[in-house]
């Protein structure tokens, strides 16, 4: 009788030698949320666990995280002042710049990328600058102001940059920009693949980026599209990305394939805040063991072909490596 699979599984340690993917800690990046203010660390009532904080929390966040092994995060900024523009994100005293600054004086060797968009700062919640007539993203515009947010965060000295407004053209831009004022080895990860999905829900209560009016689905991709899904990151790779996204991703996991199918390029899973609230909510209810669901959705964005995960559950998933 053939029993070959059954040999494999019946003992632990051989069990161990053949699993084909394994979570490290250097797969993950952290996404922390910095806020005007000091000791401030509010919690999000529809994401448990995840926190508006303020500089100084930031940093003793950062020096805990960084003690377990988490030493990549990506940093998002709530302003206290917003216009039609975003001007506060395009000055070089930015909640953004000042952040950066603040971690890399106290821990140098934390890897910092930033988030570059302008749903956070400006008055209508949208990703950019609005065209007065049709009221929506007037993409080049947009593309120009990205410019400038872009040199803001590597003058401040964030290590990557990821531009998630979806522009047309967005990558080409802003490597032309950083190459021509002497930043030609900051790379960009790309938003390649980036939905305009329901899940990001609890996203919006964090960092009070909720659309005033309309929505995002004339700059973010149809969930229904695979084809485009994967033209769209290719797309990115030939204007110069340095790694590719797929967001969100747990509904997603046949693009991520897709794109690490056609691609040699690192590939980033964004594991969002309404995956990981469904997570987290069902857990705190006594519906699923926590731990060990989310250690298998992560593993499951390994087999479908991610290199990086950018998850909430960052913290807890090292905290649970570091244990076992």
């Amino acid at each position: 009788m053939f029993k070959r699979f059954r040999r494999l599984r019946i003992n632990e340690n051989l069990r161990n030698l053949v699993q084909e993917n394994t979570l490290s800690k250097n797969d993950f990046i952290y996404p922390l949320f910095v806020k005007e203010g000091t000791n401030i660390k509010t919690e999000v009532e529809s994401m448990p666990g995840v926190f508006q904080m303020s500089i100084d929390e930031i940093i003793k966040e950062c020096e805990y995280i960084y003690s377990i092994g988490l030493k990549s995060i990506i940093l998002f900024g709530i302003p206290d002042v917003k216009d039609s523009v975003g001007s506060e994100c395009l000055c070089d005293e930015s909640i953004i710049a000042r952040t950066i600054k603040a971690i890399k004086q106290k821990l140098p060797d934390m890897f910092i990328a930033t988030d570059l968009c302008f749903c956070e700062y400006t008055d209508h919640g949208h990703c950019g600058i609005l065209d007065p007539v049709t009221k929506t993203v007037d993409n080049d515009k947009t593309l120009e102001l990205s410019a400038q947010q872009a040199l803001v965060h590597a003058k401040a000295g964030a290590d990557m940059i990821a531009p998630s407004g979806m522009m047309d053209g967005i990558i080409e831009v802003l490597r032309t920009t950083l190459d021509a004022n002497g930043f030609e080895n900051l790379p960009i990860m790309a938003y390649s693949t980036k939905f305009a999905s329901a899940y990001y829900g609890p996203f919006r209560d964090v960092a009070e980026s909720t659309p005033s009016f309309g929505d995002r689905r004339t700059y973010q991709m149809n969930s229904a599209n695979r084809l485009e899904a994967l033209e769209e990151s290719l797309e990115d790779e030939r204007q110069g990305a340095d790694i590719l996204m797929v967001k969100p991703a747990l509904a997603f996991m046949d693009i991520i394939r897709d794109v690490r199918n056609s691609s040699n390029l690192p590939l980033c899973a964004y594991n969002v805040s309404g995956e990981y609230a469904m997570l987290k909510n069902a857990g705190n209810a006594g519906l699923v063991d926590y731990e060990k669901v989310m250690i298998e959705t992560l593993v499951g964005f390994k087999r479908a072909g991610a290199d990086i995960i950018i998850t909430y559950h960052a913290k807890e998933a090292c905290e649970y490596l570091n244990k076992n």
